[in-house]
């Protein structure tokens, strides 16, 4: 009787302990992984693969978010279009302040005027106004360029290849990089993906240099600079090796930078 009354009891107890099997406690959970309730690890909106992720998709829907360091010189650079396109779309006036998280639009505003002109019932003719010649302003002078360090170009700018949009000058560690031209200093930082430790000069509202992959930076935004200063020290940020990757734009599309650097000897 007594044996009878322990197997069952042994067998009730086989069957609970079944059951909390069944439905997961995490007493169960730790014997199979070898942790008690170990934390789910989930996306962090403020991690930087995140937030880069956020920019890419909204770039997909025509808008850039602005990221802490980003100047509207830098979105454009990085987007391919000229600054002040991008200013007037979104109503920037200069020196184009802008803010983290604030929505940038990247493609002009759609026109919806519907208003038809009027013609006028005069049979006056119309004075033609005398037009003042206009004078030349200093984007129309010509830009005296220099090479901007020392080396052998393993990377010429194509047309075609949206991945070549100007010349990687391989050279050492910590070696000189020099403006190539006089200008302003729109950008200096880490935030364009792909180009490293970069610099941007504007020479005027038509012409930009870029400057990338450096180890040090030697000049901050706002800054003016001549040509031939001592900018940066050559890297190799987001790079194979220690180069220079150099670019020139015209009303924020690349051009080829041979058309402009004088010829080697």
């Amino acid at each position: 009787m007594v044996a009878t009354r322990f197997i069952l009891w042994f067998s009730l107890c086989a069957v609970v302990g079944l059951a909390g099997c069944t439905h997961g406690s995490s007493y169960s959970y730790s014997y199979y992984t070898g942790k008690k309730n170990p934390r789910v690890v989930r996306d962090d909106p403020e991690n930087s693969a995140a937030v880069a992720q956020n920019t890419r998709q909204a770039a997909n829907r025509g808008h850039h978010i602005v990221s802490k360091g980003e100047t509207l010189y830098s979105i454009a650079w990085e987007y391919g279009q000229d600054v002040r396109d991008v200013a007037t779309w979104n109503r920037i006036r200069s020196p184009y302040t802008i803010y983290p998280q604030q929505k940038i639009r990247l493609t002009p505003p759609k026109t919806t005027s519907t208003s038809k002109t009027k013609t006028k019932k005069t049979s006056k003719p119309t004075a033609t106004k005398y037009t003042k010649p206009a004078t030349k302003s200093k984007n129309q002078v010509k830009i005296s360029w220099q090479w901007p360090t020392n080396g052998k170009i393993i990377g010429t700018y194509s047309a075609r290849d949206s991945g070549k949009k100007g010349l990687d000058i391989a050279g050492k560690l910590g070696q000189r990089v020099y403006a190539a031209a006089g200008g302003q200093i729109v950008y200096s930082g880490s935030g364009l993906r792909g180009y490293g430790q970069l610099i941007i000069i504007k020479h005027n509202d038509t012409y930009f240099s870029a400057y990338a992959h450096n180890n040090r930076l030697f000049v901050k935004e706002e800054q003016y600079v001549k040509k031939g200063q001592h900018i940066a020290d050559m890297g190799s940020s987001e790079a194979s090796q220690a180069m220079l990757h150099f670019e020139v734009r015209r009303n924020g599309k690349p051009v080829d930078p041979l058309r402009y650097l004088p010829k080697r000897r």
